[in-house]
């Protein structure tokens, strides 16, 4: 089985090579493709679905809320998999946005750049990042150096895969072990 992830962004990609790696059984491949913003994922998943060859494969469509309504996308984002063919494809949405999935795990940002910041885990901006309004600036003020491409790199092989204080990435790795066992039980 190969689990295909269409991306909003390149920053997701460098991301979840990380991750993935971590978070999937042996015998799993992946395929991160990357899009140059929401516009260009949207404007291509129905035909990256519909012309796919391989029978196998599963898909997973992640995109950044930033500050539109969760519901609203992720609907028009499950119709758009449905116009392609493929209408199972699981939908996940990151609240706000990929920096507050960093923000959950302080000890993974003090083991990618160096800082002390794990001891402010318990602080009440830390402990549900989701709802920062603007993750990537706080990032930044945390660890000056920060951008996207190289903090994507970085966090990750560190993030914990159990961490739960980002709800939205508690629920993009349960959905990603569901499609993997469904695929498994699909083929065994």
């Amino acid at each position: 089985m190969t689990l295909v992830f269409l991306l909003e962004e390149p920053s997701m990609k460098l991301f979840l090579e990380g991750l993935l790696p971590r978070l999937l059984p042996a015998g799993v491949g992946f395929k991160l493709i990357p899009h140059q913003g929401k516009q260009d994922l949207e404007k291509s998943i129905p035909r990256k679905l519909r012309g796919w060859q391989d029978p196998a494969a599963r898909f997973i469509v992640v995109r950044d809320q930033d500050s539109g309504d969760c519901r609203t996308i992720k609907a028009r984002l499950r119709a758009l998999c449905a116009e392609g063919g493929h209408p199972e494809t699981l939908v996940r949405i990151v609240c706000r946005a990929l920096e507050a999935w960093y923000l959950a795990d302080l000890a993974a940002v003090d083991a990618a750049f160096g800082t002390r910041h794990a001891t402010k885990q318990d602080k009440k901006k830390y402990r549900t990042p989701d709802v920062l309004g603007t993750p990537s600036a706080e990032m930044v003020r945390l660890v000056p150096s920060f951008g996207k491409l190289n903090g994507a790199r970085e966090m990750g092989p560190r993030v914990r895969l159990d961490n739960d204080r980002s709800r939205s990435f508690t629920v993009f790795v349960e959905g990603v072990r569901r499609v993997v066992a469904e695929g498994a039980r699909g083929h065994g």
